[in-house]
């Protein structure tokens, strides 16, 4: 019997987060990150996208209402990565974290993509990334992937906004 493969034509559709604040959670994803309401559910839930499409994420505290911040050692979301289409969008949205002081956790070129790691209010890991084209992603004499994990020169990547 045939293993089943999941199509390859899938996506993951959007990730839904427990929040503590509703609003302290809309300021981060729509008023920094720039994603637009889409649709509003009571007080306790909101759901954002880009582009229009329904939802990329959804947001709500109806089980989370000022409820302590996520735990970094507990299980859970590791963290929500959001692939923006160029490396210019990359710099562009890295830059925006300058200008409002908002702190990154790291910044990483995997050979496969290139990325930069906040944390939201609830201190919900995110990353900002862009895929390099794969033609350039690293291959192994097998085949396979060899994604890696070194530093993101996070200067040459703002030389983007000037080309």
């Amino acid at each position: 019997m045939t293993p089943y493969k999941i199509p390859s034509t899938t996506h993951i559709g959007h990730v839904h987060l427990k929040v503590s604040d509703l609003e302290k959670a809309l300021d981060f994803y729509c008023g920094l990150l720039g994603f637009d309401i889409t649709m509003r559910y009571g007080r306790d839930a909101a759901f954002i996208s880009a582009g229009g499409y329904h939802h990329h994420i959804g947001l709500n505290t109806w089980y989370s209402k000022n409820a302590p911040k996520a735990s970094m050692h507990g299980v859970g979301l590791f963290h929500t990565a959001i692939l923006y289409p160029t490396r210019k969008d990359l710099a562009a949205i890295y830059q925006r974290l300058i200008d409002h002081q908002y702190p990154i956790t790291g910044a990483s070129d995997h050979g496969v993509s290139e990325a930069i790691y906040l944390n939201d209010p609830d201190d919900n890991g995110v990353e900002l990334y862009w895929d390099k084209p794969k033609t350039v992603w690293p291959i192994l004499p097998d085949g396979s992937l060899d994604m890696y994990t070194k530093p993101l020169h996070l200067f040459d990547l703002l030389n983007e906004l000037t080309r």
